[in-house]
């Protein structure tokens, strides 16, 4: 696997932690970063950055063409699991089509190539155990349902085509970086802005009682690049903690952390309509496959995310 290594969505959450990971770790890879967008701060990042809308078919085929990666990490798409069923198009089209066009580009381009697809751990169906890669599935949402397709998609390429796949099933994750749409940076960034005086001392929440494996995304990109080393083709990985935290004691947590007196107050606006009481993965085919564990405590997640936000300009919620 010598030549270069292509991460899409590297403007993005995970991507841009990947990014830093690879740099770091392999840095005499080409590295090359796709995103839609060029961020205004590329200069600072590591790789070299090509925009590419993935949306665009013969744009893609021609990119990949002219780059021939031996290594992709696919992790553009659409991120959000909120939402419920009121847009199943949007999902759709931004994680099930940008993956059929990458992989029809990678196709003719020609073998060689090893791909990591990040998927999610909402495909399950509810339960209060831990999900095996072998348990049912039952989408809850448009995301989930586009992620779940996204899957079958890798699974056919690697079938019918002969395509080098290795799909993951990442639980939540969260750290610097992350959007507010989601529960963890959405405290952490109240606090920060209530700190500032720039907000009443009062955060908003939804339900606090769901349950999650709750990672820190550097460690979820960790275990991509480790499957990137030595995952099976045309296999799922779940990528856990295998410990599920209440929300609330995310809350707490940060909340212990805060330099002023904050309350709590519910907001219904928050309470989402598919919420699963719990969410629990087993990442023992990780571990046995590539000795992964997660590194990073969760002390560190929480006072990390919360300094991000300390050092971030206000955001919109």
């Amino acid at each position: 696997m010598n030549g270069p290594v292509l991460v899409t969505g590297a403007a993005g959450f995970a991507g841009s932690h990947l990014l830093d990971h690879l740099a770091r770790e392999q840095p005499d890879r080409e590295l090359i970063a796709w995103a839609r967008r060029i961020p205004p701060d590329v200069s600072a990042r590591p790789g070299r950055w090509d925009q590419i809308d993935l949306t665009h078919k013969e744009a893609v085929r021609d990119a990949i063409a002219r780059l021939r990666p031996s290594a992709v990490y696919h992790c553009a798409g659409y991120p959000h699991a909120s939402g419920g069923w009121r847009d199943s198009a949007r999902p759709l089209r931004a994680n099930v089509m940008i993956t059929e066009y990458l992989f029809d580009a990678l196709r003719r381009a020609g073998g060689g190539c090893r791909i990591v697809l990040p998927g999610s751990g909402t495909v399950y169906a509810a339960a209060e155990h831990a999900h095996s890669e072998n348990d049912p599935v039952r989408p809850r949402s448009a995301y989930s349902m586009s992620k779940l397709a996204q899957e079958q998609l890798a699974l056919r390429a690697v079938d019918e085509d002969g395509l080098d796949v290795i799909v993951t099933r990442p639980f939540n994750h969260t750290g610097p970086r992350q959007t507010a749409a989601f529960a963890a940076p959405s405290f952490a960034r109240q606090i920060a802005a209530i700190e500032r005086g720039e907000m009443e001392p009062v955060i908003r929440v939804g339900n606090l009682t769901a349950r999650r494996d709750l990672l820190d995304v550097r460690d979820v990109v960790t275990a991509y690049a480790a499957l990137m080393a030595t995952g099976a083709p045309g296999t799922v990985y779940n990528v856990a903690s295998g410990i599920a935290r209440p929300i609330a004691a995310v809350l707490d947590g940060l909340i212990a952390r805060a330099r002023v007196t904050v309350t709590v107050a519910p907001d219904p606006a928050r309470m989402r309509p598919d919420d699963t009481p719990v969410m629990l993965g087993d990442a023992s085919r990780l571990r046995n496959s590539t000795g992964w564990a997660p590194a990073i405590p969760f002390e560190r997640t929480l006072d990390d995310l919360l300094d991000y936000w300390r050092s971030s300009p206000a955001h919109p919620d």
